[in-house]
């Protein structure tokens, strides 16, 4: 096989801390103390093997030079996933959990060359097409909508009660979904991430792109849908349906994480949370902590060998699938300990290279106004338990709160004009929406729910 010549960086400490067997990035351990296994995996040298899910294999890049150096160079390292040897020979299991995030998809974050760059062309002048205007105004809204469900309850889980649902329903606002797509759009991926069903989550969702699709061909809008359909690309409904999960994917997952794990910063670490320097630190300070040191996706832009390449002596075979670990590469002992003050930007947390994430401005300003909006209505919120007792969800990829408990004085609701009442099972409500439960709406209701809360 031809070989690449080799790129400088730091070698392993020492070959007798080399192992064929891969570290597990799954389960409790890794999900509770993942900076421990960044630090053994070190040990390897730039590149770590690891094993993703049960019998599915990979090599892990901690270091932060060599993580540039494959995310920069697309003629060694490809992203389309039909090269992965050990799938196309049969050797992952079918029923593999991480499957769904690795398998091939005509988008463009699983195709090289001429396709990616027009499929990326497609997806990064129709979001640059979005208003910051418009947007800021929506996040306000739903913002607002979302708090108004909880705020006289005197608690929340700031995960499931806001955070996941803040970029869902900007989104539905964003590809112009009218109620009821919406509603279904927000189950079917609310249901993938929390694992539910995942064959009739994406029944449920591909069916919704179908009609959307449609609606939007028939009836063009102010949106992103129409937008990407009317691109010079000339995208199949194929192509559109798989640029459009990807989009909600990719936008919604990492935010959530984002919006979550800055107010787990916010609402715990005492320079933040009531320290003497606390009033000069702002949102934004407590997003690009979050950033560096718990990156929202921390494991994955999966790549691809083209031939067997050495990295620093580390041995990258060709088809076989390499990781970049954002998070230990921004934790990198090689980097300066001031980076953080050096550069804002200078972190992996959006990767870097033709991949790099093209949704990184207007995903920034969801979080912090979605975050700055929850802080101002509800000033006395801290949080529900203690900061060490809070647990991560399990899993390669992410780095995910399972839940944000928190407390505040309650508000009392506001009095709704007359006519602004909602259908709940057969009763008459002053506050939305159908498909109760505990008080708040059931999945298959959030988006209708908002657009009948704004109207009124």
């Amino acid at each position: 096989m031809q070989s690449q010549p080799e790129f400088q960086s730091p070698p392993p400490v020492s070959p007798a801390h080399r192992s064929d067997k891969g570290v597990p990035l799954y389960g409790a351990e890794f999900a509770a103390a993942p900076d421990a296994f960044y630090e053994h995996l070190r040990q390897y040298g730039p590149a770590a093997p690891v094993e993703l899910a049960p019998g599915v294999d990979a090599a892990l890049v901690t270091d932060y030079a060599a993580a540039l150096h494959v995310l920069q160079n697309p003629d060694a390292f490809a992203r389309d996933s039909r090269r992965w040897r050990a799938l196309s020979e049969g050797r992952v299991p079918e029923d593999s959990p991480v499957l769904p995030m690795m398998m091939y998809r005509p988008n463009s974050m699983f195709s090289d060359g001429a396709e990616h760059l027009r499929l990326r062309q497609a997806v990064t002048e129709s979001l640059a097409r979005v208003d910051t205007h418009r947007l800021s105004r929506h996040v306000e809204r739903v913002s607002s909508y979302l708090i108004s469900q909880f705020s006289n309850r005197g608690k929340v889980d700031l995960v499931t009660d806001y955070a996941q649902l803040v970029p869902l329903l900007v989104f539905n606002d964003l590809f112009g979904c009218p109620a009821e797509i919406g509603d279904r759009l927000v189950f079917g991926i609310s249901s993938l991430f929390d694992g539910v069903d995942a064959e009739k989550a994406n029944e449920v969702l591909t069916e919704a792109l179908l009609e959307l699709l449609a609606l939007k061909r028939a009836k063009p809008g102010d949106d992103i849908t129409s937008w990407l359909m009317q691109h010079e690309a000339r995208l199949s409904d194929e192509e559109m349906i798989h640029q459009l999960v990807l989009l909600i994917g990719a936008g919604t997952e990492p935010m959530q994480n984002v919006i979550a794990n800055s107010l787990r910063v916010l609402l715990s670490d005492e320079k933040y949370a009531g320290g003497q320097y606390a009033a000069g630190l702002l949102v934004e300070d407590a997003i690009n902590d979050v950033l560096w040191n718990s990156p929202p996706i921390a494991n994955y832009a999966v790549h691809y060998p083209l031939y067997d390449v050495d990295l620093s002596g580390a041995k990258l075979d060709a088809g076989d699938p390499v990781l970049i670990s954002f998070a230990a590469a921004n934790t990198d002992p090689s980097l300066s300990a001031s980076r953080q003050t050096l550069s804002k930007r200078a972190h992996l947390a959006w990767g870097a290279g033709p991949h790099a994430c093209p949704a990184k401005d207007p995903a920034l300003l969801i979080s912090v106004l979605a975050i700055e909006k929850l802080l101002n209505t509800l000033p006395d919120i801290e949080l529900g338990v203690a900061a060490d007792s809070l647990t991560w969800r399990p899993g390669p990829f992410h780095r995910a709160l399972n839940a944000l408990p928190a407390r505040f004085t309650p508000v009392r609701k506001e009095s709704r004009p007359a006519g602004a009442a909602y259908a709940t099972s057969g009763r008459t409500t002053g506050y939305p929406p159908v498909q109760e439960h505990q008080g708040r709406p059931g999945k298959g209701s959030w988006w209708s729910g908002f657009l009948t809360w704004w109207k009124v």
